[in-house]
């Protein structure tokens, strides 16, 4: 009999919690969709470039909580180029959506894998069957073949059986071609605004990169057709 009531008190304990953080989430979405107007590069430049020594820092703690709440980290990743350069900037970009991806995916595990499990059909399903049967291999194509929004993917891997680890590692490297490209993209933006030197080289490297960016999907679909058949 103790042990039924400390085993109830246990589960409402964890249903108290994952009610709070639902809550959370849901009104820290809701707030992000309110302010998105406010939410543009050059505020953010703004904003990190007034913090001084602690700005890689809070920077890279800001790409994370926007990751989770669903703002676009295209913009982020533009701003990064721009305060911090194509190399520190790649850098922070690429921890900061890794940390964002990370935190989605143990809120989505810890909230609703055991519910998916019942209730798992249409692109869901094939995303978790594809998981079940590739691994990290299929988070590293998903990664580079935007198959799925980048946000919606980090709760969508959340719900399938990939060890975390592999999950991080994978969606680290293989975020790191588009993380330089756009940052690359913003560093010269910001240079093309101040009148820096060899303007056109930077901007013809940017659109080169970005032209791979775009190039890239398409090739690794081809390969993994070929391997298949």
């Amino acid at each position: 009999m103790r042990l039924t009531v400390a085993n109830g008190a246990i589960m409402n304990k964890s249903n108290i919690i994952r009610t709070l953080i639902f809550i959370l989430l849901v009104s820290g979405i809701a707030l992000a969709i309110v302010f998105r107007e406010h939410f543009n590069e050059a505020e953010i430049k703004i904003w990190f470039e007034q913090l001084g020594d602690f700005a890689p820092v809070l920077f890279m703690a800001a790409y994370a909580v926007a990751t989770v709440f669903f703002l676009p980290g295209s913009i982020i990743t533009l701003a990064g180029g721009a305060i911090f350069g194509p190399l520190w900037g790649t850098l922070f970009n690429l921890t900061g959506a890794t940390l964002g991806a990370t935190l989605a995916f143990f809120v989505s595990r810890y909230l609703a894998a055991d519910w998916v499990k019942k209730k798992t059909g249409g692109k869901l399903k094939y995303l978790m069957d594809g998981v079940e049967n590739e691994g990290w291999r299929f988070v590293a194509f998903t990664r580079l073949v935007p198959l799925f929004p980048f946000n919606i993917l980090n709760y969508a891997l959340g719900l399938t059986r990939i060890n975390p680890v592999h999950y991080i590692v994978t969606t680290y490297i293989c975020m790191l071609p588009g993380a330089f490209a756009y940052t690359w993209i913003g560093y010269a933006g910001r240079e093309a605004i101040a009148g820096g030197e060899d303007l056109v080289q930077k901007g013809l490297l940017g659109l080169a990169l970005l032209a791979t960016i775009m190039f890239l999907p398409r090739f690794i679909m081809k390969l993994r057709n070929k391997s298949a058949s």
